[in-house]
């Protein structure tokens, strides 16, 4: 070869190596552009949330007590398992599964829903993998730190019922947001995330707002590896606001002890003040332990134990006070009574109707369960008799049953603080199902709806309601457990990211009680039979305490056939009253289920409520104006 060529093929390299160097910068300079420029806020952020850890403090929810200060409901420290997303970003985490389950004792499946969730969730979100652990797990997860970075166990608060199944109902329970939940925008407009704890169910889940805290925060630096270095700022939590209630908690017990000392231990006992709405009790039975939702999710026990209160056929996860639907039988008379009169159906002057045993219509009779003559109505109450109000309602008519249901709020919801609540089936609400399929409202229908059968069924919460405003003639008051929200004082400096403002005290927004036009006789003509009842020789004069006069309806409801009506298939007993009859403090009403006759059976039960209730209030005889009055 000649120098020359070699020369000249030299040039040629160099100049080759130099463009592609040229090439080269220019790529390699556009991205640089592009990573320090373009996206450069983007990446400081990623390598500060690198070294940077934002580690949430949960906020305590707040207490709940009684009307007298009793601790209902309180949330107490507990050593929770973390889990924590950012380590695990290059792990398969179906390799953790059976050492997680197996060291920290846990249900299989949990532990697979759990880490699925967590891999769904932003790089560095955290989320309780077990909850109220004991020194083996802490040991466990402390001896793994190295093997396991994703993993620490932390002090948090955890819900805690102290009463267990007594009231059980209305306190509800704490519980994570579900998926479903997450994706409605209620729930996204209030920044919810997974692992949340919200209400479920009772006070808790209808006062959630105020009961959830507002979180704070750890900000820490981390190794490579997600461990804490060093603590660089906190931001503590405001805790949820204390709820005081109008329970009172000596009467719940009692109403509960009633209910477990009943034939079949299936029904519900409500009491409430009738002078402005506040409940006293609310106890529904079965009950359940709102401790097993808790705590108990995330171990096979616990899973074992929550999928039987959902499978039981008694139902112990339903309160029968708002969300039963039965027949309220003769309970139904005291509305229909007053309805009677407002309507002009009969009058105070001229109440007599006939009994006549029972009341043929077409070729069908229906019995009466004695023969009372032509009663007037205080006496129909009394004795409860129904050929009375067979030819009532008859003469009332479906149009103006159906205004009865309408004034006396069988149509809709009683409007208490719980969730979940159900609206009574009536006449109003089968009437076009009746008209479409039987192709008219026949009589007999109106004569089964003068006893509260058929197409009548309604819920404990309606009832009470109702008959509480007969004793407060007219005024009718919206049940309700919300007594006070305590305030909660500020926390951190104002202007400054750890700042939570004041949130002040609030006390239940009373509305103004709905009012039931009847003239003052004819108020006195219906407490008249109520207190018939008890203390005139009618239905219940088994329960009368001479020293505080009781006025009441028994009900003794039809759920089945006459021959069928046996075991489960049994009757409902009722009772419904208020006390003292003329100038009411407290209205008590029990629905016990498929136990027969409700003088035998309701009565009774509400007659240990009172007891408690006069024990509490020192009652003593009857003040000569009461006395007078009858």
């Amino acid at each position: 070869m000649k120098i020359g060529d070699h020369v000249q093929k030299l040039g040629l390299r160099v100049g080759t190596i130099q463009v592609l160097a040229f090439i080269l910068l220019t790529l390699l300079g556009i991205r640089l552009y592009y990573l320090q420029v373009v996206r450069g806020e983007y990446f400081s952020e990623r390598a500060e949330n690198q070294r940077v850890r934002f580690i949430p403090i949960p906020a305590p929810r707040g207490a709940i007590f009684d009307r007298n200060g009793k601790l209902l409901v309180d949330s107490r420290p507990t050593y929770n398992v973390v889990l924590s997303n950012e380590p695990l970003k290059s792990v398969n985490v179906t390799d953790r599964v059976e050492t997680y389950s197996n060291g920290l004792k846990m249900d299989r499946q949990f532990v697979v829903e759990r880490l699925s969730l967590i891999k769904k969730q932003n790089e560095f979100e955290t989320m309780v993998l077990k909850e109220n652990v004991g020194i083996e797990d802490i040991t466990w997860v402390e001896a793994h730190s190295l093997e396991f970075p994703e993993l620490r166990v932390e002090l948090q608060p955890q819900r805690f019922y102290p009463l267990g199944t007594t009231l059980a109902h209305v306190l509800g329970y704490v519980g994570e947001i579900s998926p479903n939940q997450l994706k409605e925008p209620e729930f996204q407009d209030k920044g919810f995330r997974p692992g949340d704890i919200i209400g479920k169910g009772g006070l808790e889940q209808y006062y959630d707002e105020y009961l959830r805290g507002r979180p704070g925060y750890r900000k820490v630096l981390v190794d490579s590896k997600g461990r804490v270095q060093s603590e660089l700022e906190i931001v503590k939590p405001q805790a949820g606001q204390d709820l005081v209630s109008t329970i009172d908690l000596d009467i719940q017990n009692r109403a509960e002890k009633q209910l477990a000392e009943s034939a079949t231990k299936r029904g519900t006992i409500i009491a409430m003040d009738p002078n402005n709405g506040e409940m006293l009790a609310m106890a529904s039975a079965p009950s359940f332990d709102p401790n097993i939702f808790v705590k108990g999710s995330s171990t096979p026990e616990g899973r074992q134990a929550i999928a039987a209160y959902w499978q039981d056929e008694k139902r112990p996860l339903y309160n029968r006070a708002i969300q039963g639907r039965y027949p309220p039988g003769s309970t139904w008379k005291l509305p229909e009574s007053v309805a009677g009169l407002q309507q002009g159906a009969i009058t105070v002057a001229h109440s007599n109707l006939a009994c006549g045993g029972g009341i043929t219509i077409g070729n069908k009779f229906t019995r009466c369960m004695g023969s009372h003559g032509s009663p007037p109505l205080s006496y129909a109450i009394t004795k409860s008799c129904d050929g009375y109000y067979y030819r009532l309602a008859l003469k009332m008519g479906i149009d103006g049953v159906i205004k009865m249901v309408e004034d006396f709020g069988y149509d809709k919801r009683s409007g208490i603080d719980l969730p979940n609540e159900k609206v009574p089936q009536t006449p109003k609400s089968w009437m076009p199902y009746i008209v479409k399929n039987e192709g008219k409202w026949s009589d007999i229908r109106t004569v089964y709806s003068g006893i509260g059968q058929d197409t009548v069924v309604v819920t404990p919460i309606s009832m009470l309601r109702a008959v509480a405003s007969i004793g407060m003639r007219g005024k009718m008051y919206t049940p309700h457990f919300l007594k006070e929200f305590k305030a909660i004082p500020a926390v951190g400096t104002e202007g400054e990211s750890d700042y939570f403002a004041a949130r002040p005290a609030v006390g239940f927004a009373h509305p103004e009680p709905k009012i039931l036009e009847a003239t003052p006789d004819q108020w006195d003509m219906v407490i008249k039979g109520m207190w018939g009842v008890v203390n005139g020789g009618g239905t219940a004069g088994a329960i009368r305490i001479p020293n505080f006069e009781i006025a009441g309806k028994t009900g003794t409801a039809q759920v089945a056939e006459l021959g069928k009506d046996v075991g489960d298939k049994k009757d409902h007993a009722w009772f419904v009253s208020f006390a003292p009859a003329y100038k009411p403090e407290i209205a008590v009403i029990a629905l016990i289920e498929n136990v027969g006759f409700g003088g035998s059976h309701a009565a009774p039960a509400v007659r240990g409520v009172y007891e408690t209730y006069m024990s509490l209030h020192d009652k003593g005889a009857a003040p000569p104006e009461t006395v007078a009055k009858r």
